[in-house]
């Protein structure tokens, strides 16, 4: 095992010394920008690069999250030889918002972030002619990105989703569900507001989370949002809702037009998305006759929703497992 996937397993110990010394200093490296998306949104993202690195990853973030949050990520990435690259999805991080209530966490139209991506790609990845490129994705950007490389072709050698947002756990029966989203839908002020059970952003304590077992990279991320308003998105509206299970639906449409190989790393206690919907997701890209990486989902055991910044063992896992994945396809 490499000295980088050592400090992996052990850098909770130190956890603050990291995050205000290399972390800090490889964050203050960035480059960011920004470019319009659909109906004009400024669309934010920032973008690590060295003139020594021939590969690219671009990461897809999940609902609410910015790039902001994604540092420790990036940097892992970066060195390991990659360039990074994260795009921050309309309504939410630091790009434009679509409702005057910029905590409510809505989009138009699903599509809508699949185009952006689309856009992103075309401008940052396609011109600088990676000998290798390759896509990683969190929760809703794993939505985002199926639906893209089910609507394209031959954009990256390789992706990797990471507890993807195929389905969505709903309180009430779907049948009731669309009842009830299909009767807001008439009335933009109610379809635009927080859907039920859910308001503005307030962050849980650590105790009672449902996304991560590790304390120092909750704690750093929810101070994240504390610090900065501008970054905060409470619960979605009744139309994302309606719109999302709308796009899982279509993502299991069409997800035997995927051929790029893909891995599909799932939570083991999942509790923000639907596990069922990812073994569908799996079994018909195998029924298409170019199945997934293992032909299921593989499962990181004793993970929570954000994979990626668990515990250092099962985030180490993760990690190592995308990276092997991808070195296959270098």
């Amino acid at each position: 095992m490499s000295s980088n996937y050592e400090r992996w397993l052990t850098r909770e110990r130190e956890f603050s010394a990291f995050a205000t010394g290399p972390l800090l200093d490889f964050w203050r490296t960035r480059e960011e920008a920004q470019f319009l998306g659909v109906d004009n949104v400024p669309i934010r993202y920032v973008r690590y690069c060295s003139a020594k690195h021939n590969k690219v990853i671009l990461v897809s973030t999940g609902r609410i999250e910015s790039y902001v949050k994604y540092a420790e990520v990036a940097y892992d990435l970066f060195h390991r030889g990659f360039d990074v690259f994260i795009m921050d999805h309309r309504g939410q991080g630091r790009s434009g918002r679509v409702l005057k209530n910029s905590s409510c966490g809505h989009v138009e139209r699903f599509d809508d972030y699949v185009a952006d991506l689309g856009t992103f790609y075309q401008l940052e990845i396609a011109p600088r002619r990676y000998a290798k490129k390759f896509a990683l994705a969190h929760s809703m950007g794993g939505a985002i990105l199926s639906l893209f490389l089910a609507r394209t072709s031959g954009r990256f050698d390789a992706a990797a989703l990471c507890a993807p947002m195929i389905g969505i756990p709903l309180p009430l029966p779907l049948w009731i569900s669309r009842k009830i989203l299909n009767w807001v839908e008439k009335y933009p002020r109610r379809r635009n507001s927080y859907a039920l059970g859910t308001g503005q952003w307030n962050p849980a304590p650590f105790g009672v989370n449902r996304v991560t077992h590790s304390r120092a990279r909750y704690r750093r991320n929810v101070r994240f949002y504390a610090d900065g308003p501008d970054l905060r998105v409470g619960g979605p509206t009744y139309h994302w809702v309606r719109e999302s299970i709308h796009a899982g639906e279509q993502i299991l449409l069409e997800a035997k037009n995927i051929s790029t190989p893909l891995l599909l790393l799932q939570a083991d206690d999942e509790r923000v998305v639907d596990n069922r919907a990812q073994f569908a997701f799996c079994q018909a890209m195998s029924a298409a006759g170019h199945p997934c990486e293992g032909n299921q989902p593989l499962l990181i055991e004793g993970t929570r929703h954000e994979i990626l910044f668990e515990r250092d063992p099962m985030r180490t896992k993760a990690l190592d497992t995308i990276m092997r994945f991808f070195a296959r396809y270098t």
